[in-house]
């Protein structure tokens, strides 16, 4: 019996074994996946949406206060003006779905703004992508923990002095969830998303069915107006708020991470995720101009509008406990997204290979490791005052905004597909006015730690550059994808090969075993401190009696890997033969057992590597049961 497989084909079961193919020829065992592998470990729409969206749809939580807390500099009434400046970033919003949608279609590899300026722009163009979109991804992690433990402090005022070690331990958990499979990180943040959304649009839909607030928390503080209305102040509380856009681009940054068709889920998600956020924001603008809701001390806005809608018994706080888990979740998004563009970037040879190496799960894991890291030395050094980190955060992602919508008007003008005249008009509107938010946010913001952004970008821009310069240096050296002019030819030199050992045992016995398997003479080398033990391993050795020559080597200070070097290098100063050394190395089936064996093998390995780099290096893992 045969299954039908997800594109609706008949499939067979797990474990049989198929016939032969269209041509008749027979085709290799099919082996069993393992957790993580498979296309039903990846994301569908929904699990999309939750994975890789949190991060912009808990912008809520301080995109409208943002804007609020510009306005308020023109008088308690200009607050009002939040909601016309909502409009106009949602309809910026509306563009960047689009564009984004399209960026999904072009670029189904992931990348975002970054592959679309090295595909459509220029390797400059992609490097200051790339850049911005680091920093943008590692404030993300930062902005979001620390805003999540101080919202959680607000609620639980005992857990104030510890706001970095909170922060620090969430962002362990979420390393781990994310080491261990996207696809169950996806599943972990289901239901605190839902909550998180549910909560906001309740927050909406209860606070305008009431005629007037239901309750009323926080301090007033009499605002002093020291900024005259007019257009500049629009364009800062506009640039503000626009810090509710961030994480719009996370989709379009991990489109591998979605089931096939990945380009259709990736796209609708897109669409759910412009839609929600929209609907969110002009929801609470529409309250903070009806109820007249100014900032206060000590207490956000969005916990204003919840006093409003809910009033101030249990759901206050259990909305506050939402909202504050939604922060530090959102964290998320930068582990679904920044180990792919990492994973990218080693592809194009601008970061070391490692970052596109993936696990068994599989996960990049060294990206995943790479964000908590980065994402953990930042907040050490603000000791996550979030309000250190806000004057960065969208600096980065605006301008990866407006490369990725400038490049797509390149492509679309040198493909002319039908109607791109439109569709380039769209993109280029785009990237205007994300262009002149940029612009905006640097000026007001440089002061306040924008300066940084400045700094940081041009050196990672400079990182990239360099590695990839060394990698061409190595591939001409190389002469990778050149076809050699002679053909190889086998090494006909007598060879000798060192069996390092410590005492006798089966270990040793299969190394030699292996070493005798090949053409050439075999030694074993050990090194002993005193002449008691040099005694001991001789007579052993005499009684085992392997036929192979045993070699004792002295060391007055008990070192253990330099005799062994030095012996290899004397072997190899001899000329007219080659050496291999062949390292047998014990190793525990049980993980949890490893730490207790000292890695006297790979420390050795490493030293001859390093100090004896002709000789030919291999370790003989030798696997035990305990």
């Amino acid at each position: 019996m045969r299954e039908p497989s997800e594109d609706g084909t008949a499939a067979p079961r797990r474990g049989v074994v198929p016939s032969r193919g269209l041509l008749g020829a027979r085709r290799g065992p099919r082996l069993p996946l393992r957790h993580g592998e498979g296309d039903r470990s990846r994301l569908t729409s929904l699990q999309g949406l939750v994975a890789l969206s949190l991060d912009a749809l808990s912008s809520v939580a301080y995109g409208p206060e943002a804007i609020a807390l510009v306005l308020v500099t023109a008088g308690v009434s200009r607050v009002r003006l939040t909601l016309p400046v909502t409009l106009a970033i949602a309809g910026l919003l509306a563009v960047l779905v689009v564009s984004y949608r399209q960026v999904i279609a072009v670029h189904p590899d992931g990348g975002g703004s970054y592959a679309v300026a090295r595909d459509d722009i220029g390797p400059r163009a992609s490097t200051l992508a790339a850049a911005a979109l680091v920093v943008d991804y590692v404030l993300t992690v930062a902005v979001s923990l620390a805003a999540g433990a101080a919202t959680l402090a607000s609620a639980f005022p005992s857990l104030l002095p510890y706001l970095l070690e909170t922060s620090l331990v969430v962002l362990a958990v979420l390393t781990a969830v994310n080491l261990y499979g996207i696809a169950d990180s996806a599943r972990v943040l289901m239901l605190p998303t839902l909550l998180f959304v549910a909560t906001v649009l309740g927050i909406v839909v209860a606070g305008l069915a009431r005629s007037h607030p239901a309750a009323a928390v926080g301090t007033v503080v009499a605002p002093h107006a020291h900024e005259a209305l007019g257009v500049m102040l629009i364009l800062k509380a506009f640039s503000a708020g626009c810090a509710a856009l961030t994480g719009v681009e996370a989709i379009a940054n991990g489109v591998p991470m979605f089931r096939r068709p990945r380009v259709a889920r990736a796209q609708r998600t897109e669409l759910m995720l412009g839609a929600l956020l929209a609907v969110m924001l002009i929801g609470l603008a529409l309250l903070i101009r009806r109820d007249a809701v100014v900032p206060k001390e000590g207490v956000t806005i969005l916990a204003q509008l919840t006093a409003g809608a809910y009033g101030t018994g249990w759901p206050f706080r259990a909305a506050s406990i939402v909202v504050a888990f939604a922060l530090a979740l959102a964290a998320n998004t930068s582990f679904g997204g920044l180990p792919v563009l990492l994973s990218l970037l080693a592809k194009d040879h601008r970061l070391p290979h490692l970052f596109a190496l993936r696990g068994e799960r599989p996960v990049h894991r060294y990206g995943v490791l790479a964000v908590a890291a980065a994402a953990a030395l930042l907040l050490v050094a603000v000791d996550a005052r979030t309000h250190r980190l806000l004057p960065l955060f969208a600096v980065g992602v605006f301008t990866g905004f407006t490369i990725s919508q400038a490049g797509l008007v390149l492509h679309w003008a040198r493909e002319r597909p039908p109607g791109w005249v439109g569709t380039a008009l769209l993109n280029g509107t785009g990237a205007a006015l994300t262009a002149l938010a940029t612009l905006v946010l640097l000026i007001t913001k440089f002061d306040e730690g924008a300066w940084v952004v400045v700094v940081v970008v041009p050196l990672l821009i400079l990182l990239f550059t360099r590695v990839r310069r060394y990698y061409d240096r190595v591939a001409r050296e190389l002469r990778l994808g050149t076809v050699p002019a002679e053909r190889p030819r086998p090494d006909r030199a007598p060879r000798l090969l060192i069996v390092p050992m410590e005492d006798v045992g089966a270990m040793v016995g299969r190394a030699l075993g292996i070493a005798l398997s090949l053409d050439g003479e075999v030694v074993a080398v050990t090194v002993a401190g005193d002449d008691g033990r040099a005694r001991d391993l001789r007579e052993q050795w005499d009684r085992w009696d392997p036929g192979v020559r045993l070699e004792v080597l002295d060391s007055p200070r008990d070192a253990r890997i330099g005799p062994i070097v030095e012996y290899t290098r004397r072997s190899l100063a001899g000329g007219g033969r080659s050496v291999i050394v062949l390292i047998p190395m014990v190793e525990s089936s049980r993980p949890r057992y490893r730490f207790l064996y000292d890695q006297w093998g790979l420390l050795l390995a490493e030293a001859l590597r390093e100090h004896a780099p002709d000789a030919l290096v291999c370790v003989l893992p030798y696997r035990i049961r305990a």
